[in-house]
């Protein structure tokens, strides 16, 4: 597994909302598309704002705290049919317990919690490097791009 890191949340050129994640050398990245509500959540997060009223992931991570759970770490596991997988690994009771999750979910709650985030090797292939994606920036800046609200 290669720990991985929140670098920003972005839009990508049709529209849509990609979650950046770093290796901790920042050499390479794997961009993950997400929808706009789990971007508004992560992005507030990288921002240090918190909302008034709790947001989903706020409310999970109550929910689990308040049951007696503890998220140890997240995994983003694998990639079928352009779609990624994560997994939440949580402590129960002394128990581990293993959940699916999309990897936006993921992710939001991982930062919320503090959480490290973690990559299986086999996706190293669909990483880019991370020279050539500021080289395509257009020079906007990671706040620009986290300022989704």
């Amino acid at each position: 597994m290669i720990e991985m890191h929140v670098k920003t949340v972005t839009v990508d050129q049709g529209g849509g909302f990609l979650v950046l994640l770093t290796d901790e050398e920042e050499r390479k990245v794997l961009p993950i598309a997400i929808g706009p509500f789990e971007a508004q959540s992560i992005a507030m997060v990288l921002q240090g704002k918190k909302p008034p009223r709790p947001l989903t992931h706020d409310l999970l991570k109550s929910f689990c705290e308040s049951l007696g759970g503890e998220l140890e770490k997240v995994i983003i596991t694998d990639i079928r049919d352009s779609t990624y997988y994560a997994e939440l690994y949580l402590q129960h009771k002394e128990q581990p317990v293993v959940v699916d999750s999309r990897p936006s979910d993921a992710i939001a709650l991982a930062l919320r919690c503090g959480v490290n985030i973690y990559m299986a090797m086999k996706l190293v292939e669909f990483t880019y490097d991370y020279n050539d994606i500021i080289s395509k920036d257009s020079g906007e800046g990671d706040q620009k791009d986290q300022d989704l609200h």
